[in-house]
């Protein structure tokens, strides 16, 4: 069982943006930047190509929704995507906030406090629809 299975099972606590019956989307814990949200399917995949057709575009369909929230919650130049999927063998999406390449990079890490999370996150939950 990933983390991220046990996240969406209430097992480990997380800043939840967003949810329905078949994806999850909260806050990267440790961000490249304020805003940075993770989107994974709540049925356990290690890799994203071995979803099926309809799982992979219902993904980016509510990953889609997911960004336009993050977008009028958190001011930001564009919403980077991208999917490695290897640090945790469930897939998953970034959605982050860009302001320039360098927080795109996985190099660059935010340090925000319990209170800016729920902040954040009370935010982006208020604008998904």
């Amino acid at each position: 069982m990933s983390i991220f299975t046990k996240i969406i099972q209430g097992k480990i606590p997380s800043y939840k943006v967003a949810e329905n019956d078949d994806f999850y989307a909260f806050l990267d814990i440790n961000p490249n930047a304020k805003g940075h949200t993770l989107v994974v399917p709540k049925k356990e995949e290690n890799k994203i190509f071995d979803l099926d057709e309809k799982s992979y575009l219902g993904l980016m369909q509510f990953s889609y929704k997911v960004a336009k929230a993050i977008e009028k919650a958190v001011p930001c130049e564009r919403i980077g995507m991208t999917v490695i999927g290897l640090e945790v063998p469930h897939v998953h999406v970034h959605l982050i906030p860009l302001h320039s390449m360098a927080d795109a990079t996985f190099g660059k890490k935010e340090k925000l406090s319990d209170d800016e999370f729920q902040e954040i996150a009370n935010e982006i939950a208020k604008n998904f629809s």
